[in-house]
């Protein structure tokens, strides 16, 4: 499943290992999501990673984005246009999301994007997952 992550799920995840942005992050490196992403996404998470308030140990964070660009999926996105965002700098997130045709964008700010959905929380987007996949072990039995 293709995925978009926003910068804020990124950092609760890694903030707090117990809580659903981590099981996020557990199911990117166990390879059961694949998540999308382009140049400007990935320069924003290396910002944000880098900043003094989180704390994070970059020879920590950069084998993370590594393996983001690795074994994630770089999208050339297309620029869209109609809409305007509370926050103009998730429209990256939104634009990779619709050109590399991810299943969901995974958001803690679901009130920046549009009511579409493929917008989810990351509690949402967990529901989906297990759902899904509980359904394709029923169907494999």
């Amino acid at each position: 499943m293709k995925v978009v992550l926003d910068t804020n799920v990124l950092i609760s995840g890694l903030i707090n290992p117990e809580g659903t942005p981590a099981q996020i992050l557990n199911l990117l490196l166990n390879g059961r999501i694949v998540v999308l992403y382009d140049n400007r996404i990935l320069r924003e998470y290396r910002e944000v990673l880098k900043r003094k308030r989180f704390g994070f140990d970059e020879r920590l964070t950069s084998p993370l984005l590594d393996y983001f660009m690795n074994e994630g999926e770089y999208v050339a996105a297309e620029p869209i246009s109609g809409y305007r965002f509370v926050d103009e700098d998730d429209r990256m997130f939104y634009e990779v999301a619709a050109t590399g045709k991810a299943r969901c964008r995974v958001t803690g700010n679901k009130d920046h994007y549009p009511n579409e959905e493929t917008i989810k929380s990351p509690k949402e987007f967990i529901e989906l997952y297990l759902s899904e996949n509980e359904q394709d072990r029923t169907e494999a039995t």
